[in-house]
C-alpha cells in the first residue's frame, strides 16, 4: 500500500507539472489537463508497453486518473489566484522523476529483468512523460539539457538495485533511492552541478 500511494503520489507530481508548464506556455484549460495526464502517464505507459503488460496501470486502475484530473483541477484553481512558488517547476519534476524512476524499477525488477534493463525502465517511466510534455509545449526537454537529470535517475534506481541485492529492507532501499535522484536533482537546480559538455576536435 506504501508503495502504491508513492505511485499515487508522483502521479499527481508530474501532473501538477504538466499544468505549470502549459500555463507557461500559454494554453486553455484543456490543454493543460492533456498535458498534466501526458506527463503523469506518459512514461509508464511506454514502460508497460515494452514490457507487454496490459492491461496499461491506468486502465487498470482508474484512481491514477482521478488523482491527475484531481490534481491538475486543484493546480490550475491555485496559480489563478496566487503565483506559483518560485522553482515550483523544478521541484515536482524532480519529485516525480525520483518517485517514478523507482516505482518503474520495481516493477521491471518484479519481472525478474537483469539489472540493465531495470535501471532502463526505472528511468524511461520517470523521465519519458517529462519529455513529451516538454515536445508539447515546445520546450528543450529537462533530460537533453546540460544539469543532471537522466543520470539522476539512473544513479538513484543503481543505488535501489544495490541495496536490494545486499538483502537490505525494500522500504529502506526505496527511500535510498528516492533521496538520491532528489538530492542529485536539487544540486542541479540550486548549484548548476552538471556533466561534463562534449568537445569535438576541429
Amino acid at each position: 500500500m506504501i508503495f502504491y500511494l508513492l505511485d499515487l503520489i508522483g502521479v499527481a507530481v508530474f501532473a501538477v507539472s504538466g499544468v505549470l508548464v502549459a500555463a507557461h506556455s500559454g494554453m486553455d484549460v484543456l490543454g493543460g489537463f492533456a498535458l498534466a495526464a501526458l506527463t503523469a502517464i506518459g512514461g509508464g505507459t511506454l514502460r508497460d508497453v515494452l514490457l507487454n503488460r496490459h492491461p496499461i496501470f491506468w486502465i487498470r486502475d482508474a484512481r491514477y486518473l482521478w488523482v491527475i484530473l484531481a490534481a491538475a483541477g486543484l493546480t490550475m484553481i491555485y496559480i489563478a489566484f496566487l503565483p506559483a512558488p518560485g522553482h515550483s517547476l523544478l521541484i515536482a519534476d524532480a519529485l516525480g522523476l525520483a518517485l517514478f524512476a523507482i516505482s518503474g524499477a520495481q516493477i521491471a525488477e518484479s519481472a525478474g529483468h537483469s539489472f540493465l534493463i531495470v535501471v532502463l525502465m526505472g528511468t524511461m517511466t520517470g523521465t519519458a512523460g517529462g519529455v513529451l510534455r516538454d515536445v508539447m509545449s515546445a520546450r528543450v526537454p529537462m533530460i537533453f539539457q546540460q544539469d543532471l537529470y537522466a543520470t539522476a535517475a539512473i544513479a538513484g534506481i543503481a543505488v535501489y538495485v544495490i541495496l536490494q541485492k545486499l538483502g537490505v529492507p525494500r522500504t529502506f532501499a526505496v527511500s535510498a533511492g528516492v533521496v538520491v535522484i532528489l538530492g542529485m536533482r536539487l544540486l542541479a537546480v540550486v548549484w548548476g552541478a552538471h556533466l561534463p559538455r562534449l568537445h569535438a576536435m576541429a
